[in-house]
């Protein structure tokens, strides 16, 4: 039955994904309400763990899939959504999990936010690039016509719109964006797990039908996240503190993003949205059991 995941749609509406869309600008609001100006400038003044950290995430996690797609040999959908996971942003669960780890919360946050403007050029172009370069793959990019404009402007206003208003609200009016805090990031997270558990319901025939298919890939490409980031902060001479967070941040993406661009712009094409639906499930166990490991470490030093 494996060979049909490259031809199957999953059941996804016009109405759901505008609500997805919706869901994710309130979850970037809510993460931009940590965040303030002075957090950049600190950041400009010593960039070289953010530095390192962008290039992990955009350049070193993207090559990684590359060749790891070319020594597996995966079906033609199912490659595409590791290189489309590969290219979005970190995702919005990685500033926890960072805290959890005892690593460097405000780089994690100011990672994600600095990446999440970076991906407005930098997720088409890595879809558009590692894509064409894979034979398989390349046929679906062409069938489907993907407008690297378009998915600049998806991400604009479901990632970089709301994280500016965040910022500024927490600059202009920090008592407000200190009340709501706490609450919208809790409500942010209940509605963005209570829609994918649904929509997965929608689908549960389907994904219960592949995801053998695709479970052992997504938890060797999420292995080969996280040691990529390790690798990549170590070789840069990063503290601990710093490797931690470009670590997590590195194997935690914003699978969210990949699902409204697989849904947007492939149709909700089967092999895709699995590997998007099974790295978001995946990627929080991961981080959290990484999370408990690197704390339980820590505290027996």
């Amino acid at each position: 039955m494996s060979g049909d995941i490259d031809t199957v749609l999953l059941n996804f509406s016009p109405g759901s994904l505008t609500l997805l869309n919706a869901i994710l600008a309130i979850v970037m609001f809510s993460i931009a309400l940590d965040l303030r100006p002075a957090d950049f400038h600190a950041l400009l003044r010593a960039p070289k763990p953010l530095v390192a950290g962008l290039l992990s995430q955009f350049v070193v996690l993207p090559v990684l899939t590359f060749l790891f797609i070319l020594a597996v040999g995966p079906r033609p959908s199912i490659a595409l959504g590791l290189i489309l996971v590969a290219a979005c942003p970190g995702g919005n669960i990685s500033n926890f999990i960072t805290h959890r780890a005892g690593g460097n919360t405000a780089l994690s946050v100011s990672m994600t936010a600095v990446a999440t403007v970076a991906a407005i050029v930098m997720t088409p172009f890595n879809i558009g690039l590692w894509g064409s370069l894979y034979a398989p793959t390349r046929k679906i990019l062409q069938e489907t016509a993907i407008d690297p404009v378009t998915v600049a402007v998806t991400v604009f206003l479901m990632l970089v719109l709301p994280l500016c208003l965040g910022i500024l609200l927490n600059a202009r009016k920090p008592d407000i964006a200190a009340r709501i805090r706490r609450p919208m990031q809790m409500l942010s997270m209940v509605i963005f797990i209570a829609f994918i558990v649904i929509a997965l319901a929608a689908n549960w025939g389907f994904f219960l039908a592949y995801i053998g298919a695709v479970a052992a890939l997504v938890i060797a490409h999420n292995a080969l996240a996280l040691g990529g980031g390790f690798a990549t902060a170590t070789l840069a001479r990063v503290s601990p503190y710093d490797r931690r967070a470009i670590t997590i941040e590195t194997g935690i993406q914003n699978s969210g993003l990949g699902l409204i661009l697989i849904f947007a712009f492939f149709h909700g094409l089967g092999g895709m949205a699995v590997v998007a639906a099974f790295w978001g499930i995946w990627h929080a166990v991961s981080g959290l059991g990484l999370a408990w490991l690197t704390a339980r470490t820590e505290a027996a030093r």
